[in-house]
């Protein structure tokens, strides 16, 4: 079996459909470990991969004005229990796009793994930009996951990310992730993680309101259990009349774990406008007793709740 088809067969294991690599509507692009083992692309698309010693660079392009109809699959991963791969990004939306990206990375098999992601985005007036990233990880823990993205917006463009990791140990990683908007852009910047054992997670997001009436929501949702330890950082600033910005951070806490959440709000602007929230600790006790009148064991009301919380 191919790496390509080891890929696309972990794809399937974990709710993908592999149909999405053999339509020539979809684009796509697989990389496993410093190897590009497929890829496909569609009008208005370019990407031009460079394989180098642990991973690859790309430069991705969404010519101005293309409306990209299917999201491009991008897939990731070690396969091997050892290994690291640093994937670098130039990623560049142009002017009235509309492009979203769809990204797996895969570490089913991970005792001493590392992958480093580092991507400057660049999204272009009016353009629209949605990246959906999901990590499989395997039951032990041995993976440090590095990823950092600085994404700039120009006017009237949107940005949204969504970080999820809820299947396998997460092992250890730590988000970096910062966004400047312009005037009338919009970011929003979602992560979603379950740890156990001795898990680490550190998220760090950042998003500057520079630009009149842009908008900005960050919003975190992690589950921790056993010794795990969470730890967010959540700013947002705004400095332009019309800015609106939203901290939502939410933590569950179970066993020895330890939580921690760090909202930083600031305005410097009298016409805008931040707000945040953050809540921490064990489950909604009403939530738990209803499930539990219910039939479910409290283990399995637990879970129900963090799940509900982390979809």
């Amino acid at each position: 079996m191919s790496d390509f088809e080891r890929m696309v067969q972990v794809y399937e294991e974990v709710g993908g459909k592999a149909e999405a690599f053999r339509d020539s509507e979809v684009a796509h692009l697989v990389v496993s470990g410093n190897r590009v083992v497929g890829s496909h692309l569609v009008k208005g698309l370019v990407v031009e991969p460079e394989e180098t010693e642990s991973g690859i660079r790309a430069r991705i392009v969404v010519e101005a004005g293309t409306q990209i109809r299917h999201p491009v699959h991008l897939c990731f991963g070690v396969l091997p229990a050892r290994g690291r791969q640093r994937i670098d990004l130039g990623i560049e939306v142009g002017a009235g796009s509309k492009v979203s990206l769809l990204a797996h990375c895969f570490f089913p098999n991970a005792v001493e793994v590392e992958h480093v992601m580092e991507a400057e985005i660049e999204v272009g007036a009016g353009a629209w930009y949605e990246y959906f990233e999901r990590h499989v990880h395997g039951p032990e823990g041995g993976v440090q996951v590095l990823p950092r993205a600085r994404v700039r917006l120009a006017e009237g463009a949107r940005f949204k990310t969504e970080f999820e990791l809820l299947r396998g140990r997460v092992g250890a990683i730590e988000i970096d992730y910062g966004t400047v908007c312009g005037a009338r852009a919009t970011v929003e910047m979602v992560a979603r993680i379950s740890g156990r054992g001795d898990d680490r997670i550190s998220v760090r997001e950042k998003a500057e309101l520079r630009g009149e009436d842009s908008r900005g929501v960050l919003k975190t949702r992690i589950a921790v259990r056993e010794q795990a330890r969470a730890e967010v950082v959540n700013e947002l600033t705004a400095h332009a009349a019309g800015a609106r910005g939203h901290v939502d951070c939410k933590e569950i806490v179970q066993g020895g774990a330890v939580a921690r959440a760090v909202p930083i709000v600031e305005v410097t602007h009298p016409l805008a406008h931040v707000t945040h929230e953050a809540a921490l600790g064990s489950v909604d006790s009403l939530q738990l007793q209803t499930l539990m009148a219910r039939g479910l064991a409290e283990e399995q009301a637990v879970e129900t709740i963090i799940e509900g919380l982390l979809a």
